[in-house]
């Protein structure tokens, strides 16, 4: 099902929205092929490549079929990722990112970010917190997968146990994606109705256009996907956070990120 809600394409994202991710250096090899995927923080689908550094991540597994193998490697190896498939066919690599900060001097800043992830009114729930509307702080966590073809590259996306986490509902190697690609967005045991979905499309030459959607009430988006790019897909919880954060980080907001990255074959 298309839900088309809303959707628009910006060429620009704006400078709140920092997004991370798994791109893998190719998304299709051979069955004796070896996997390479580089760790990415930055914006529009570009950014700086983050080294294989066990004290920044909490989990970091392939996924295929049934089975699952922990990725490892040597602490500052880059690619992050650089590992033998699990088995042959769809690989899922998923990363947990440790707990982290950013600090609001201005209650605008944080408004810009609420507004481009359309979280609705969180002033007034901010107000009636009695909490500040200058200097706080934001915890927040990345919850990133990709999906990786290992010679037949047959198989399906699933829930691999992130606490907010976008499914595949769709193989990009082997399916017909002439009707569009459907993720379907979870946040702990449920799924996300009514949510943003940002999608980003690369083309060859790195130019990115970012789409955004919303997810039905099964939480699934569907939108359209082109041979020969690779694409993103974005999806943002915000909540209060834990009793525990707030005394770790002295923070007054939690935000959670899902991502998920793909490419469509020429």
């Amino acid at each position: 099902m298309r839900i088309l809600a809303f959707a628009f394409i910006m060429f620009a994202a704006p400078a709140v929205a920092h997004e991370f991710w798994i791109e893998p250096t190719n998304y299709q090899v051979e069955a004796d092929g070896s996997l390479e995927a580089n760790i990415v923080n930055g914006e529009e689908f570009a950014g700086v490549k983050l080294a294989y550094l066990p004290q920044s991540f909490v989990n970091f597994v392939l996924f295929a079929a049934d089975a699952s193998a922990r990725v490892t490697g040597r602490p500052g190896d880059t690619p992050a990722l650089q590992q033998d498939p699990v088995v042959e066919g769809l690989n899922i690599a998923a990363y947990q990112a440790n707990n982290a900060t950013v600090d609001y001097e201005t209650w605008e800043k944080f408004q810009n970010f609420v507004d481009h992830k359309d979280f609705g009114d969180v002033l007034a729930q901010h107000e009636a917190r009695g909490l500040p509307l200058e200097n706080f702080t934001e915890v927040y966590s990345r919850h990133a997968k990709s999906l990786m073809g290992v010679g037949n590259s047959a198989g399906a996306d699933r829930r691999v146990g992130l606490e907010t986490e976008i499914v595949a509902l769709t193989n990009p190697y082997t399916d017909d994606l002439s009707d569009g690609f459907q993720v379907q967005v979870h946040y702990r045991n449920d799924v996300r109705a009514n949510a943003q979905v940002e999608v980003f499309e690369k083309a060859a030459d790195s130019q990115v256009a970012i789409t955004l959607y919303r997810t039905d009430e099964n939480g699934i988006a569907t939108f359209p996907v082109r041979a020969g790019y690779s694409y993103m897909v974005d999806a943002v919880v915000l909540r209060e956070p834990s009793d525990r954060l707030v005394e770790q980080f002295g923070a007054v907001w939690e935000t959670l990120w899902a991502n998920l990255t793909f490419a469509v074959p020429d």
